[in-house]
């Protein structure tokens, strides 16, 4: 019998992390890009507003991989 937890952590190894990894190297290219224009340039409101896309970037990239690993247990389950 196969428990279900087992499966799960299957799939989830299956998976690989690279999705993430380019979603992170674009959150903290953002990251230095706010910082950029919050001190450099002193354009204070697109420094705050470019220093909320990495959360976007971060929350889409995680909903992505979830959607992907709820379709391979789909798989498993048919």
């Amino acid at each position: 019998m196969v428990d279900s937890d087992d499966v799960a952590t299957e799939v989830v190894d299956d998976i690989d992390a690279d999705g993430l990894g380019t979603a992170v190297i674009a959150s903290i290219g953002s990251v230095a890009l706010a910082l950029y224009f919050y001190y450099v340039r002193g354009d204070k409101q697109r420094g705050q507003f470019v220093g909320l896309w990495p959360t976007t970037i971060l929350a889409v990239a995680s909903y992505f991989k979830l959607e992907e690993i709820r379709q391979k247990l789909d798989e498993l389950d048919a």
